[in-house]
This record gives C-alpha cells, sequence and structure tokens, in this order.
C-alpha cells in the first residue's frame, strides 16, 4: 500500500488520467465525425475517470505537502495545486455551464504541472503551518489563484475564437463552442469570485501578517505583484460595470491581471529555487 501511495506513482497515474481523457475529448469534441453530433456536456464514465485523477492527484499533493509532518511548498507543488484546484472548479463548474474547449487547454496543463514536484522537489517548509489562520489564507490564497488559473485559460480561448471569428476563419471546431456571450458571463462569474478570495488574501496578509507569519508585513517582490494584479483586476472589474468593458479590452486585461498574480508567488519561488538554488 505504500509503494502505491508513493507520491511518484500517483503523479504518473495522474498524469496518465489526465493525458488520457485530453486525448478522448480531442477525438470525440474537437475533430472529424465528432463534430456533426449534438453539443453534449460531460458524460457519466467522463465524470468519473474525471474524478478519479483529481482523487489520484490529491493524495499526490498531501503527500508532497505534508511531507515528515511538516509543510512543504514550492514553485512546482503551487503549480500543481492550482491545477488541481482548477480542474475541481471546472469539474463541479460543468453540472451549471457550459464550458466546453476548456478540456484541450486544462487536461494537458494538468498532465504537466502534476508531474513537476517530481521534477523539482523543492524542501521550502512554510511558517506558522500549525495555525488555522494561516492555513485559511493559505487555502483562500490557493482557491483565488486556480479560480483566475481557470479564468486565464477561458480567456485564452475567448481571443483565440474572437480572433478567428474577425477574420472569418470558422472552423467546425470553434463552430462547437459556446456563443462568445455565454462564454463572456463565465468568465465574468469565475473574476468575480477570485477577485473577492484575492482581496479576502490581501487583507488578511496585510492587516494580520503578524499573527499568520510571525512578522510584520514586508513590501517585497510577491507583495507587490500581488497588489498590481488586484489593481488589473479591479480596474478590469469597475471597467465592466462602469463603461461595459468586454472583447479584447477585457481579456487582454484579465491575462495581464493573472500574469502579474503569476510572478507574485510561483515567478519568486521559481527563480529562488531552481535558477538561484535556494530553498528558504
Amino acid at each position: 500500500m505504500a509503494i502505491l501511495l508513493h507520491p511518484f506513482l500517483l503523479d504518473l497515474s495522474a498524469a496518465l488520467l489526465y493525458a488520457g481523457l485530453g486525448i478522448h475529448f480531442w477525438n470525440t469534441r474537437w475533430r472529424g465525425a465528432a463534430l456533426d453530433q449534438p453539443r453534449r456536456g460531460l458524460l457519466g464514465w467522463e465524470r468519473g475517470a474525471l474524478l478519479a485523477a483529481l482523487a489520484i492527484h490529491g493524495l499526490s499533493l498531501i503527500g508532497e505537502i505534508f511531507l515528515d509532518g511538516l509543510m512543504h511548498f514550492s514553485f512546482s507543488i503551487a503549480l500543481s495545486l492550482m491545477l488541481w484546484l482548477a480542474v475541481a472548479v471546472y469539474w463541479i463548474e460543468s453540472f451549471y455551464a457550459r464550458m466546453e474547449g476548456l478540456q484541450m487547454l486544462t487536461m494537458p496543463l494538468a498532465a504537466v504541472c502534476v508531474a513537476l514536484p517530481a521534477v523539482f522537489p523543492g524542501q521550502h517548509l512554510l511558517t506558522n503551518a500549525d495555525s488555522m489562520a494561516f492555513r485559511i489564507h493559505f487555502l483562500v490564497a490557493m482557491l483565488a489563484y486556480s479560480l483566475f488559473t481557470l479564468a486565464a485559460l477561458h480567456a485564452v480561448l475567448m481571443a483565440v475564437a474572437e480572433r478567428r471569428l474577425r477574420r472569418g476563419q470558422v472552423s467546425r471546431a470553434l463552430a462547437s463552442l459556446p456563443p462568445l456571450l455565454t462564454m463572456e458571463a463565465v468568465l465574468f462569474r469565475l473574476i468575480h469570485i477570485a477577485f473577492a478570495l484575492l482581496t479576502a488574501t490581501l487583507i488578511s496578509g496585510i492587516f494580520f501578517s503578524e499573527s499568520l507569519f510571525g512578522k510584520a508585513l514586508s513590501f517585497n517582490h510577491k507583495t507587490i505583484f500581488a497588489i498590481i494584479s488586484w489593481v488589473i483586476f479591479a480596474l478590469l472589474l469597475g471597467g465592466r460595470h462602469l463603461r461595459g468593458w468586454r472583447g479584447r479590452i477585457a481579456l487582454s486585461w484579465t491575462l495581464s491581471g493573472f500574469a502579474a498574480l503569476l510572478l507574485a508567488y510561483v515567478g519568486s519561488r521559481f527563480v529562488l529555487e531552481v535558477i538561484l538554488g535556494r530553498t528558504a
């Protein structure tokens, strides 16, 4: 049982499941005669297979984060956790909204990210990990990251669809997507929820830094990029409600805000762990 639950074997199993589902979705939703079939959501066995991949991926993350009774975190674990949460949100959202197309982006990325901790096994220890306040702060932050990840992937899909429509290059695969207005509604629902979570993360980090991290708040690159991302998304939502921003403007701001957010933690940890070879 210990061998079966080894993080490497779990990562490999989850990666193979994600990759297999990605190939399946490509063959059944995005090519050939599949495009002539009626539009449909996830089938029962597809939901089950995706849930199995999530369960295996989740077990692996537990073993990697809570190694030896301590709480470890690194850029590779962060990306793996972000994609796990993003796929979980996709799985839940697919019950209520049409999210066709995201399978082709989330499955390959999840297959790659689940394997990253085995390739880049960072050993950064999180301080104050026993604090309930810190764990709530950590969970809310990662939920915000994952929702913004899903929103960014959704924005990429919309940008491709919109560009093809403007050029009159409507392929059969793109024609199977939901209308752009429907996709835009899903995008802003994700952004609204993620922005609320990011706001809670920043407020708790700024005003309760002493109890969360055991030290006063320092305005380092992580904090600065997180604030920049918050400002970008605040302006985007303000422009949406006050000026009716949509289309290219909304997509550009979404991707810019996500890029800043990605630099806030994942980018800084990548530089420290991979380029500089430091874990502290």
